[in-house]
């Protein structure tokens, strides 16, 4: 074999294996926690939608500045898409110049959280306590009192005004 095709079979195997890396592990496998709510992947499309569903049910990500609920500043309480749980209370609410609605603080025992290695790097990724739908990411550059940003799509909740 020479060299130039032998290069180029190697830097093609690094690129393939790369690309793998980005996506391990699969995002949409099962959880090992038994929830309260849970659903086939078909009932879940049906229930959600095509854009809901990805992001709830397989961790997309919804572009930055495309929500809705970045604009949202009524009193009130953020709710789970996939199962309307109360999951952020609006005072919790802040603008973090991010492009996502993001809390400083989840309702008690609302959500759950689980390492994500996807993309290179590990996250904290948050999902639904009933149903497991991915929410989003916390990171630890919020502002007091905890510090924290939960960093969630407007797609994975809806907000009911108090």
């Amino acid at each position: 074999m020479d060299q130039p095709l032998a290069r180029r079979s190697v830097l093609g195997l690094i690129g393939v294996s790369g690309c793998a890396l980005l996506a391990w592990p699969p995002r949409a496998q099962a959880d090992a926690r038994r929830l309260p709510l849970q659903l086939t992947p078909a009932e879940w499309k049906r229930k959600l939608g095509p854009q809901r569903f990805a992001v709830l049910r397989e961790a997309d990500t919804e572009r930055p500045f495309s929500s809705p609920l970045n604009k949202e500043h009524r009193r009130g309480t953020f709710r789970c898409a996939g199962c309307e749980r109360p999951v952020f209370a609006s005072a919790t609410k802040f603008d973090s110049g991010t492009g996502w609605p993001s809390f400083f603080q989840p309702l008690p025992g609302a959500v759950a959280t689980r390492s994500d290695r996807t993309m290179l790097m590990t996250r904290t990724e948050v999902q639904c306590a009933r149903c497991g739908g991915h929410l989003g990411h916390v990171f630890d550059d919020g502002p007091k009192p905890t510090g924290k940003r939960y960093c969630m799509n407007g797609l994975a909740l809806t907000f009911s005004p108090a």
